[in-house]
């Protein structure tokens, strides 16, 4: 389960120390932490999935817990078999104590709803107080401090080099005087994942590609963006193979929208079941120090929120 909007902070109503788990207990990158009917055994375990437990609301709004054993049965059988297979990402995950993470004040944060991936923010680090809190920016929206209520839950986010950074943090305080800032809960883990090069970020952006001489222009839905190349859906075979051309789409990075034009080559071209669309994969080349920044921000935050 990757999708974050489909878990709901466990209630701890339902679980006992000493009880077998009644549901699956996943964290907030989907990964589980308690399997379904294993044994809450120490007050340490306890206390740790009441604060960072979630629950799938699939799972637990129309699944019996007998039909749920079977279904992750049946996923622990199949997730053995390409376990040998990790992807390039997940190698390079760890977990870290947030003492450890080397983070600027004006560091930019990406603060997401829990319960509403729709709903985000983009906040900038003041300060923190070692084990209590996180200072940010307050959250704004048409240039007025967004309403925030104490409790509420964000997955967190943060882009600083060749890494991504998540975490998840709960409102305290809302702050407005001598200026308007958020106080956050203070994390004990840190989610670092290192992007390569090659790591291929899913999208669905409209693009304008140009390539071939003469020129031969088209739009073009882009499927996937790395920092080394796309590959989009054409409704016709555009260009031949190493045609040299340029790519023009817009992205939301750090916040911004961002337009970008980059040089490609065409590396391949291949009909898609439609038989009415081919994919075209496209090298970038020479791509301007700007347009790269912009890219690698996008590149890193599209890969940490599917993470």
């Amino acid at each position: 389960m990757t999708e974050l909007d489909s878990f709901t902070p466990i209630d701890k109503s339902k679980i006992q120390l000493g009880q077998p788990s009644p549901f699956i207990i996943y964290d907030a990158w989907g990964n589980v932490l308690l399997g379904l009917g294993a044994l809450i055994e120490t007050q340490e375990q306890f206390d740790n999935l009441v604060e960072n437990g979630y629950q799938s609301e699939s799972v637990w709004d129309s699944v019996t817990p007998l039909e749920a054993a079977v279904k992750e049965a049946n996923k622990s059988a199949k997730s053995s078999e390409t376990k040998s297979k990790p992807s390039e990402l997940n190698k390079e995950s760890i977990m870290l104590d947030l003492d450890s993470v080397r983070w600027h004040v004006g560091e930019t944060f990406f603060l997401q709803v829990h319960d509403n991936a729709l709903i985000r923010y983009t906040v900038k680090l003041i300060g923190f107080v070692k084990n209590k809190s996180i200072f940010v920016t307050a959250p704004m929206v048409d240039g007025k401090v967004a309403l925030i209520r104490d409790g509420q839950t964000f997955i967190v986010r943060a882009f600083p080099g060749k890494k991504a950074y998540a975490f998840t943090a709960s409102a305290i305080k809302s702050v407005f005087s001598p200026h308007p800032y958020l106080h956050l809960s203070y994390p004990k883990l840190v989610r670092c994942t290192a992007i390569r090069q090659s790591s291929r970020a899913s999208v669905k952006i409209i693009a304008a590609v140009t390539v071939g001489n003469p020129e031969q222009t088209a739009a073009a839905t882009l499927t996937d963006l790395s920092m080394g190349g796309t590959s989009g859906i054409i409704k016709r075979q555009l260009g031949t193979k190493n045609d040299k051309g340029v790519i023009k789409f817009k992205v939301n990075a750090a916040g911004n929208i961002e337009y970008l034009t980059i040089d490609v080559i065409l590396r391949s071209i291949s009909p898609t079941e439609n038989a009415n669309e081919f994919r075209h994969g496209f090298e970038f080349v020479d791509v301007p120090a700007q347009a790269n920044l912009v890219l690698s921000a996008f590149v890193h935050q599209t890969l940490a929120e599917i993470e």
